[in-house]
């Protein structure tokens, strides 16, 4: 637990928000197999002695920038800002395959209902624009920009374009992408295994623009890529072309 407590890192926090740097394998709420001292709302609780508010989740294997308000009045403004749009997010997301459009829109409905999550016409409207980054042999690195917010919009919308996320174990694949994929000729050393470059959702939550509750500025946060992420598109600038 310790552990996890120092991956958190705080963006930025005033008297209403407070902004943070999820990192993977962590739920941002209690399920029925976690209690919430081991979610990120229990571990921010106890670290800064407060309630705090949720106002939106990201999956447990996405990272990046995660906003919660710190009293009921910062609550329902954000949620507001979320309901109508006014809040903008960017993601840098690593697909299967080569994604040949080098900028879109997904317009697709999505029809949640309980855990199933899929594209049916009687879904709500759901967006997703995208922006190529950079093209691989095998995997194509993009911006996403959703429009609306729905659970897994980003994962699905991908898979519906036949290329997944290039690690999702619902949408794609859960294989891990290994140096040793990309590098040829590649030894590991004697006595020794391999580890994965990478080995969960490669989903990044980077940036989101929201209007502070109290002064009416508008603020851009901005989370960094997580190590494995960044070593993944380091390793495939140099062995994935």
């Amino acid at each position: 637990m310790q552990k996890m407590k120092q991956q958190i890192g705080i963006i930025y926090q005033d008297e209403n928000i407070l902004v943070v740097n999820k990192p993977s394998d962590m739920l941002v709420i209690p399920d029925q197999h976690n209690r919430e001292n081991e979610t990120l709302v229990g571990i921010l609780k106890n670290r800064l002695k407060q309630k705090i508010w949720v106002v939106h989740r990201i999956d447990r294997d996405t990272t990046g920038v995660l906003v919660f308000a710190k009293n009921p009045e910062a609550h329902r403004n954000i949620s507001i800002q979320f309901e109508n749009s006014k809040v903008r997010k960017k993601y840098i997301a690593l697909l299967s395959g080569v994604l040949e459009e080098g900028e879109g829109t997904i317009n697709k409905p999505i029809l949640i209902s309980g855990r199933d999550v899929r594209i049916d016409i009687n879904g709500k409207e759901s967006i997703t624009n995208f922006k190529v980054l950079e093209n691989f042999k095998s995997y194509t690195l993009v911006n996403a920009l959703p429009l609306t917010g729905r659970r897994h919009q980003i994962r699905i919308h991908f898979w519906s374009l036949g290329h997944p996320l290039a690690i999702d174990d619902e949408y794609g694949t859960s294989d891990p992408i290994f140096l040793s994929l990309l590098k040829r000729n590649y030894k590991i050393k004697s006595g020794r295994s391999e580890k994965p470059l990478i080995s969960r959702l490669t989903l990044h939550a980077a940036t989101l623009t929201l209007t502070l509750p109290g002064n009416e500025d508008e603020k851009t946060f901005e989370a960094q890529l997580p190590k494995d992420f960044e070593i993944t598109i380091k390793q495939l600038r140099k062995y994935g072309k």
